[in-house]
């Protein structure tokens, strides 16, 4: 397709890392920008104070790569005292001598009676909103979709969250749809994406790859990479030869960067997707991968259908990210042993890294541009200059060995994300057990961020307190060895993360509120946590909230939440085995349900916040409208709570 006939901005623009101090804008375009006469415009309400910003950008506040022959990625930085005001509206305007109002022809862009797009900085959060586990062509709605709905429907500054945080799995990039890597390798083409050569795999590179319908759901068994060593556990070897990438649904894992480019802008705005033809009804494959594909193909357009308000919704809002296993693939860093066979071989070493350059590319500086200057940002420029092997690799290897993913922000309650994939505390004793999700120097820098603060947000791909049925359910696979079969990851899995961890919280100058925001497990929950036998705080709330657009088993988690509350109810004595046992743990009631403590129902977070930064409001908005509030209980309820078995983790 010729260059003219694609849109101007092919993704976003998306607002990133924004405070009082910084103004961060991701955007992508099939075009340049006139970088000499790129100029922002940042502007309070109408007949207010002057304007706070215009003035065309210096290549220290822009960083554009251009990523394919009709594709260039544009991140705005602007870190400047005092550059926007708390607690006002303030409309931001991008453009540039040759095409003028960057974003004036993007439908759908703003809300009504408004030209521009406009966003507002709130230091003291006081409503925020935070999820996971988005999954395309899952059957669930797109909670997003309902968070720009409720957005719309009450813009005031006061009704408006501080910032909304995607707490993991923003792509599957090991499961993918039919219909979905078809339009990838459409979008590859229609953009002139990069292609790669590829060593110790079965195809030369990636031009040798097939997006023919005949040709997809079979990569786990033709392309992606197999150990050679055979995988013991305490009763036999159960094989040998086995999979890398163990995700159950890598049948299109995708493996070269120019996919995992095509995949992110097709996750995020819907300008491409108008310009492919996905076809319902395919030949060349088997009967079930038929239905299937007929099956995702349906999902996939109730998927474009919201993504022009999920671009609206993060064109508003200061949205924040961090990866969980899917960004990157299932199990990544899991254990020691997967971590040997995957970094040593060259073409699974490829895979995740070009997932790891995806992530940093469209995730991760938007986070914390200035942490990315100074090593990360020149070797993205050579390579994608060069796009040569050499480069590739090296741009690779630094980003392994980078210890700066996480990040805090400058808000009350302070704001913690956790990176909790590539800094692991491996396991000394087997090497196929799971490692902790942060080592002990991870955990102690943690501990300084706490030192000194009254009130709390931690951030954790995985929730700290979780279901302890389910815990326990994978400390079995784990002795059995299985523990990549059933994710045996969580806090509690490594006994040097979960002491250091539980010692954390039971510091005596760590805060007075600990509020902890995780996702990952597919399901909704949220736990009221103290310390046994000691008078007053810390004061702990394990908020989980899961996912945007996925969900657990139907089936299944009604008997697991049952089951919990049987086996690990608040009163049960096997809370006195567990890791966790100097804590007291609440489960609190979906709705006032008497019966449940899990909600199984794709949704997206929303937590308020008191003054002393406890939670006043904990509810997730569900892709339907609907909401699940998760309201302490009443003085009945307390009084009566003997006669009714409460469920903890």
């Amino acid at each position: 397709m010729p260059e003219a006939q694609l849109p101007l901005v092919i993704a976003g623009p998306i607002l990133r890392h924004c405070d009082s101090d910084n103004f961060t804008l991701w955007y992508v375009s099939s075009k340049p920008m006139n970088e000499l006469s790129l100029t922002l415009a940042l502007k309070p309400p109408a007949n207010t104070i002057a304007e706070l910003f215009n003035a065309p950008l210096l290549a220290t506040q822009f960083h554009v790569i251009r990523l394919g022959e009709h594709a260039w990625q544009y991140i705005i930085h602007i870190n400047q005292t005092q550059l926007l005001p708390a607690n006002s509206k303030v409309s931001y305007q991008l453009n540039d001598s040759q095409h003028g109002a960057i974003f004036a022809e993007i439908e759908q862009l703003n809300y009504p009676e408004n030209d521009t797009p406009e966003l507002v900085i709130k230091p003291d959060i006081d409503t925020m909103l935070h999820g996971s586990c988005r999954n395309a062509h899952h059957h669930s709605g797109d909670a997003l979709v309902a968070a720009d709905t409720r957005l719309q429907q009450n813009l005031s500054v006061e009704a408006r969250p501080a910032l909304m945080m995607l707490s993991g799995d923003q792509v599957y990039v090991d499961d993918v749809a039919g219909p979905m890597i078809y339009a990838i390798g459409e979008v590859i083409k229609l953009l002139g994406l990069p292609h790669e050569k590829f060593d110790d795999a079965a195809l030369p590179g990636s031009e040798s790859i097939s997006y023919h319908p005949a040709a997809l759901y079979q990569r786990h068994k033709n392309l992606l990479p197999r150990t050679q060593y055979p995988a013991k556990t305490p009763l036999t070897h159960w094989y040998k030869n086995h999979p890398i990438f163990t995700s159950s649904i890598a049948e299109n894992h995708l493996v070269s960067l120019g996919e995992i480019i095509a995949f992110y802008l097709l996750s995020w705005s819907p300008e491409l997707w108008d310009k492919i033809d996905i076809p319902k009804e395919v030949a060349g494959l088997s009967a079930a991968n038929t239905k299937r594909w007929e099956r995702e193909w349906v999902h996939l357009l109730e998927f474009k259908s919201g993504l022009g308000q999920v671009r609206r919704l993060m064109a508003h809002l200061p949205t924040y990210m961090i990866f969980d296993d899917h960004d990157i693939t299932d199990d990544w860093n899991l254990t020691a042993k997967w971590e040997e066979a995957a970094y040593g071989h060259t073409f699974s070493k490829r895979i995740i890294g070009n997932a790891l350059i995806g992530y940093a590319m469209f995730q991760g500086i938007g986070n914390a541009p200035a942490k990315f200057m100074p090593e990360i940002h020149p070797l993205l420029d050579d390579f994608f200059a060069l796009n040569d092997d050499t480069k590739h690799d090296m741009l690779i290897d630094t980003l392994l060995k980078f210890e700066h993913w996480h990040y805090t922000l400058n808000t009350s309650p302070k704001l913690v994300v956790l990176d909790t994939r590539t800094r692991r505390w491996r396991s000394e004793s087997n090497l196929a057990k799971p490692s902790g999700l942060m080592d002990w120097e991870a955990l102690m820098e943690l501990q300084q961020e706490l030192v000194g603060q009254s009130k709390v947000i931690i951030v954790s791909a995985a929730p700290m307190f979780g279901v302890k049925l389910i815990e326990t359910m994978q400390k079995t696979a784990t002795l059995l060895g299985g523990s990549l079969l059933i994710d045996a990851e969580n806090w509690m899995a490594h006994p040097g993360t979960a002491n250091t961890l539980l010692s954390i919280f039971q510091h005596r100058k760590t805060p007075e509120q600990f509020v902890i925001l995780s996702g990952d497990v597919h399901y909704s929950f949220s736990y009221d946590i103290h310390i046994r036998f000691r008078k007053g705080g810390p004061q702990i709330y394990q908020i989980t909230s899961s996912g945007i657009k996925n969900q657990f088993p139907e089936k299944l988690l009604p008997i697991l939440d049952k089951l919990n509350g049987w086996l690990y109810g608040h009163f049960s004595p096997l809370n006195f085995f567990t890791k966790r046992k100097r804590m007291n743990i609440r489960g609190r009631r979906p709705n006032g349900d008497r019966s449940r403590r899990l909600v199984n129902k794709s949704g997206i977070g929303l937590v308020s916040f008191g003054p002393n930064g406890a939670p006043t409001q904990i509810s997730v908005l569900h892709a339907d409208m609907t909401e699940t509030h998760f309201n302490k209980p009443s003085r009945q309820h307390r009084d009566s709570r003997i006669q009714d078995q409460d469920k903890s983790g």
